[in-house]
């Protein structure tokens, strides 16, 4: 992808990888990005005005059902999406449509299967099985990044490459206490699971921060699977 390319980004958020694409098909060329929900719509359209990205226009639709144009883009583009919704195999169906005969599709997932906090503690040990269950209440797939090759195959994509990569997460990054945050977003389907109490989902947060306070904590991410392949000529 260069220069007078195309791309979408779907699920982009309230900024997803607009400004990156963006650079990549600079100059002269064109980057779409998709959201549901409203305000994600609004905050990145105010934030590629913000930064002066040229060629961006966000649209608010379904990744499952954009309403673009099929055969149309240069590569398309999904980050953390797929973890978020049932049934992905809808959206790498949609990826694959609005592809171009030739062009790429690329995503990158968690699996969240496998992460590591050193020294561990009993909190987030417990906050470990506390997230999976009520993170896919509603039929979204927690471990979806081991899943995205096959996805990706299964849709007609070929040459699929896979990549994983995994973080660490020092004192003062947003995402050391993402499981934390996860599950606090999700405190009253954890109640209403009967996963656990306000009060023990209380005790268990405050003990995972003061413990994830400690400097000495290693933090290292789950792996997220970086999967790219090719729409058929």
């Amino acid at each position: 992808m260069g220069p007078g390319h195309t791309a979408v980004d779907l699920g982009c958020g309230p900024r997803g990888a607009l400004d990156l694409l963006a650079a990549r098909v600079a100059p002269g060329g064109r980057v779409v990005g998709v959201d549901a929900d409203p305000v994600h719509v609004e905050m990145a359209a105010g934030f590629a005005a913000e930064r002066g990205v040229p060629g961006v226009e966000v649209v608010e639709a379904d990744a499952r059902r954009t309403g673009l144009p099929s055969d149309a883009f240069d590569l398309v583009h999904t980050r953390t999406l797929l973890v978020n919704v049932p049934d992905p195999e809808n959206v790498v169906a949609e990826a694959v449509r609005l592809a171009r005969p030739g062009g790429q599709v690329a995503s990158l997932e968690p699996d969240c299967e496998y992460d590591l906090v050193h020294p561990p503690h009993p909190a987030i040990d417990r906050i470990r099985e506390i997230f999976p269950v009520v993170f896919a209440r509603n039929g979204a797939d927690p471990q979806v990044g081991r899943r995205v090759p096959q996805l990706f195959r299964d849709a007609g994509l070929t040459d699929v490459q896979v990549d994983a990569a995994v973080e660490v997460f020092p004192i003062g990054h947003t995402r050391r206490t993402v499981l934390l945050d996860l599950v606090r977003s999700m405190r009253s389907h954890a109640v209403e699971l009967g996963l656990a109490d306000e009060a023990e989902l209380d005790r268990l947060d405050a003990e995972g921060r003061a413990h994830l306070d400690d400097p000495r904590v290693v933090v290292l991410s789950h792996p997220f699977f970086q999967v790219c392949g090719r729409k058929p000529a």
